[in-house]
C-alpha cells in the first residue's frame, strides 16, 4: 500500500467518524480541550447506555455498531485524564479520556455604563436570580429518539475568533467568554439554527434580550443582546424560524449577537459547529 493510498484510507475513515460523510449523522468537530468536544465509544448493546460527565446527562448516538458519546468539556477543566460515567443494564463502568491544553487571548473591553462592570446591591440580587434562571435553562436534557447536533449559523456577519477569551472590562478582570460574537447591524433577523423549544426569554441585567432554545439531548442554544424577541417560552420552532433581532442591550460595545451553544451544560466553542468563515 502506498502512503499516498494510507492517506486516503485516513481520511475517509476520520470523515466517517466525525460525520460529515454522505450519509452519516452530522456531527460537530471534535477538539480535546476545555471548551471542546470529545467523541468517546462507550460500551451498550441494543439500548443505549446512559453517560453523565460532571453529573450532566450526555448525548448518545449510534455509529454503526458502536455508541458514541458527544461530550462537551467545559471552559474550566484542567488538562489531562477526565472519566465519563456509563450505565448499561450490566452495570455502570468508568471510561476515562484525556484533554490536553488551549491557550485563549485576553480581551480589554471599555463599557460605558460603569454599573454594567461594577454592579450596586440590588442588581446583584437581580443577577443571581437571572443566574438561576440562566442555569436551569442551559441544563434542560430531553432525550429524542434519534438525537441530532446539527447547527446552522443564525446570522450572516463577521464572526470574532472571542470564545474563551479571558476579558477584562474597563481595567477589571472577569469571566471568560463563553460564547461566539457575531457582528451585524440593529434589527438583523436572527433565526434558530435548528428545531427546539424556548426554555427561556426575557431582559437579563449583563444578556439584555436573552432567548434560550432546547434542541434535545442536551444542546441548547442562547441568544443575548437582542433588540426585540419575536417568540415565547413554551414556543416551538422550526430550523430557519425568526426567533428575534440582532440589537445593543445589556453590556455590549456595539450591536452584534452574542450566541453560545451548551452541551451536557458546559458552554462550548459554537465554532465547532458551524466551522470557520
Amino acid at each position: 500500500m502506498t502512503s499516498t493510498t494510507r492517506l486516503l484510507r485516513i481520511a475517509t475513515s476520520l470523515l466517517l467518524f466525525t460525520g460529515f460523510a454522505a450519509g452519516a449523522t452530522e456531527l460537530p468537530m471534535e477538539s480535546r480541550v476545555p471548551g471542546g468536544i470529545a467523541f468517546i465509544p462507550v460500551p451498550g448493546g441494543e439500548i443505549a447506555p446512559t453517560v453523565l460527565f460532571n453529573t450532566h446527562r450526555v448525548a448518545v448516538i449510534r455509529r454503526d455498531d458502536q455508541w458514541l458519546a458527544v461530550v462537551g468539556i467545559p471552559l474550566a477543566e484542567k488538562p489531562g485524564e477526565l472519566k465519563i460515567k456509563v450505565s448499561t443494564p450490566k452495570g455502570t463502568t468508568e471510561v476515562p479520556f484525556r484533554i490536553t491544553d488551549k491557550k485563549y487571548k485576553t480581551q480589554y473591553l471599555t463599557i460605558k455604563d460603569q454599573r454594567k462592570v461594577e454592579p450596586n446591591p440590588d442588581d446583584l440580587k437581580r443577577i443571581s436570580v437571572e443566574t438561576k434562571r440562566s442555569d436551569v435553562a442551559l441544563s434542560k436534557f430531553t432525550a429524542l429518539e434519534t438525537p441530532s447536533l446539527q447547527l446552522l449559523p443564525p446570522i450572516d456577519g463577521v464572526r470574532s475568533d472571542s470564545y474563551g477569551s479571558r476579558r477584562v472590562f474597563n481595567g477589571q478582570p472577569r469571566n471568560p467568554h463563553s460564547g461566539m460574537d457575531i457582528a451585524a447591524a440593529k434589527g438583523t433577523p436572527i433565526k434558530s439554527p435548528a428545531s427546539g423549544t424556548v426554555v427561556e426569554a426575557g431582559e437579563f441585567f449583563f444578556n439584555g434580550n436573552t432567548l434560550y432554545i432546547d434542541h434535545g439531548d442536551g444542546l441548547v442554544t442562547m441568544y443575548c443582546h437582542l433588540d426585540t424577541i419575536k417568540v415565547k417560552l413554551g414556543d416551538r420552532v422550526t430550523q430557519g424560524e425568526v426567533i428575534g433581532t440582532v440589537g445593543a442591550t445589556g453590556r455590549v460595545t456595539g450591536p452584534h449577537l452574542h450566541w453560545g451553544v451548551a452541551l451536557n451544560r458546559a458552554m462550548v466553542d459554537p465554532a465547532l459547529f458551524i466551522g470557520s468563515k
